[in-house]
């Protein structure tokens, strides 16, 4: 039994090329951003300092006043202050965006 007699090399590449383009695409589509996200966030959470303004992923808005290796801690209001894992910080507002727990604004430069 020969290879060329029932199409088989070209036959079996032809049969997986589908397979081959798909996973292309889904590495193009979905792998790859979701890896640059990954990379984002974790710079966004390496770079938290004392004084940023975050967003938690439940929502809540507070202000980092201790930072740890593996916690903060974040007044979500005055006088008010929890632990929070660095994994569940979603965002990092600027310094001067006024947090939940200030009620004066922002000085001026």
């Amino acid at each position: 039994m020969t290879t060329t007699a029932d199409g088989g090399i070209v036959a079996l590449i032809v049969q997986f090329l589908p397979f081959v383009a798909i996973f292309v695409l889904f590495y193009f589509l979905l792998i790859r951003p979701q890896q640059k996200r990954a990379k984002e966030h974790q710079a966004l959470i390496a770079a938290v300092k004392r004084g940023d303004v975050i967003v938690l992923s439940s929502g809540l808005i507070g202000k980092v006043t201790r930072v740890e290796d593996a916690e903060v801690n974040v007044e979500i209001a005055p006088s008010v202050n929890v632990r929070v894992v660095k994994a569940m910080i979603a965002e990092v507002r600027n310094r001067t965006a006024i947090a939940a727990n200030d009620s004066k604004p922002a000085a001026k430069a």
